[in-house]
């Protein structure tokens, strides 16, 4: 890869505590080592990354190790870039409601509106061409797949709605201010959320592109972290983001004997056999839990061992069929890639918001997205090598 070549981008999220933050880092120090140029980021508010690395970071990318850049973004300038316009505008009205002027000011700083500028940051350096590679410690899933939802809302709000309130706000804007001193959004407003609405679309076209970016999910081998990844991998599906590997991380090796560490082996062999059911086609990587903490970058050169073991960690690990949930009429289809299966192979059973497929002796289990866990399983049929499933509304509850 050349620097006027298109960068790479590496996403890497899980639940709090599983370790994305060292395995970006020693993703990262292995690519730049590798050659690339290299810059990781993280876009959770509570920066861990400087602590993984275990050297300062500031607000602009500071030199790490050769090829190797690393920064924590300045929020408040990233803010002031996409939200400072708007965010006058709501601190004028909720002063006009009476509340204190410094109070108005932190609360026009709407939920998530922190993490989603530095989000932002990576078109940016994106668009500069500086690295090869960019490497990102997303912040906990729940945020990260708020945000990543983001783009869709914005652009049918900015196609549906937006029109209708900037014409109302122009036509009704002279009459409410001479009836009262209410502030009312002025062109400057709308202009604003229109430009960040479109710096969202285009996050979102980058981070969709499936040879640009790939997400990486990242987890320890235990059952309530496995469920949010699965649930993660649902929604990343759903959103058009391309999952290329998962990184099971803290396994506890061999090495560590019998007694208490040999139960906890055990356990974590179920647990692994439900992982490879709950994301089989997808790569997994194991990780073991190294005797000592994964500081520094000697302990994030081992990590990178560990989890590459001699491959290049930029590649695209996986560019097969994914799950697919499409509208259809009144309810979804749930399309699942199944190779080599037939009709007669499978076996439904529908758990609460799990839906376990079995095929033979093989088994996948899928935590269903909101819109489907309300309605019902239809009829299952096979389009190719696709197993479709109808989801249709409960009986007597049509369209609810």
């Amino acid at each position: 890869m050349t620097g006027t070549d298109s960068p790479r981008i590496l996403l890497y999220t899980g639940k709090g505590g599983v370790g994305k933050t060292s395995v970006a880092a020693a993703t990262a120090l292995r690519c730049a080592e590798q050659g690339l140029r290299t810059i990781v980021l993280s876009t959770d508010a509570a920066h861990s990354l400087a602590d993984s690395l275990d050297l300062p970071l500031g607000p602009e990318p500071t030199p790490v190790a050769e090829r190797l850049w690393g920064q924590e973004i300045d929020v408040l300038h990233q803010m002031d870039k996409y939200w400072h316009t708007v965010q006058q505008y709501l601190a004028s009205v909720l002063t006009w409601q009476g509340i204190d002027g410094l109070v108005a000011e932190e609360t026009s700083v709407l939920p998530g509106m922190d993490e989603l500028a530095a989000l932002l940051q990576i078109v940016k350096l994106y668009d500069d061409r500086q690295y090869d590679l960019i490497v990102v410690d997303c912040a906990p899933t729940g945020e990260t797949l708020r945000l990543l939802s983001l783009p869709e809302a914005a652009r049918w709000y900015l196609e549906k709605i937006f029109p209708l309130q900037r014409t109302l706000a122009a036509l009704a804007g002279p009459l409410l201010r001479g009836m009262a001193d209410i502030p009312v959004p002025d062109r400057g407003v709308f202009e604003a959320i229109e430009h960040l609405i479109k710096e969202l679309g285009r996050m979102h076209a980058l981070l969709t592109d499936p040879e640009v970016t790939s997400v990486r999910l990242v987890m320890n081998p235990e059952r309530m972290v496995i469920k949010e990844a699965q649930r993660t991998y649902t929604y990343l599906n759903l959103y058009g983001y391309a999952t290329d590997l998962v990184v099971c991380n803290r396994v506890w090796p061999e090495a560590a004997g019998e007694g208490y560490f040999g139960a906890w082996r055990e356990i974590q062999g179920r647990h692994g056999r439900l992982i490879d059911e709950a994301f089989a086609p997808l790569p997994i990587r194991r990780v073991p839990m190294f005797e000592q903490e994964v500081v520094g970058l000697a302990m994030l050169r081992r990590m990178a061992e560990a989890t590459y073991a001699g491959q290049d960690p930029a590649a695209v690990f996986y560019r097969g069929p994914r799950q697919q949930i499409v509208p259809k009429g009144d309810g979804y289809h749930l399309r699942l890639p199944l190779p080599f299966a037939e009709r007669g192979d499978v076996q439904l059973t529908r758990i609460g918001d799990e839906l376990i497929v079995r095929i033979g002796n093989q088994k996948r289990n899928i935590i269903l997205p909101r819109a489907l866990q309300a309605l019902d399983v239809g009829k299952a049929t096979f389009e190719g090598s696709w197993l479709v499933l109808e989801f249709a509304g409960k009986e007597g509850t049509e369209g609810n």
